[in-house]
């Protein structure tokens, strides 16, 4: 009976040690409009954020803030297309596009 508990007990904790290797991907979509699909989104470290552009408005997407020790970044003005973000440090990222400022932001937590 020790033998399958031993197991059960190993197979745990590789899944727990292999839990941050698979972060979701969470897709925002930027347009149509001047808005973010939506006002906030919460990603475990290591998690990426999809940016979809919708619409045939242009949009860019800029960090406005980030948590000590991260890199803001730039997304260049676009109509279409997707770009994929990975988020390495907790803490909370501001966004902006800079076309539709101040009204279209948005927030990514990192946990």
């Amino acid at each position: 009976m020790r033998k399958p508990i031993a197991v059960l007990a190993a197979v745990a904790v590789c899944g727990a040690v292999a839990v941050p290797a698979f972060a979701a991907t969470k897709t925002v979509k930027v347009g149509p409009g001047v808005k973010f699909g939506t006002s906030s989104v919460t990603i475990a470290k290591g998690g990426k954020v999809k940016f979809q552009w919708t619409g045939a408005l242009p949009h860019n997407v800029r960090t406005t803030k980030v948590p000590k020790g991260a890199r803001k970044f730039k997304i260049a003005t676009r109509t279409k297309g997707t770009v994929t973000k990975t988020f390495t440090r907790r803490g909370t990222y501001s966004l902006l596009c800079d076309i539709h400022a101040p009204g279209m932001k948005m927030t990514v937590r990192v946990r």
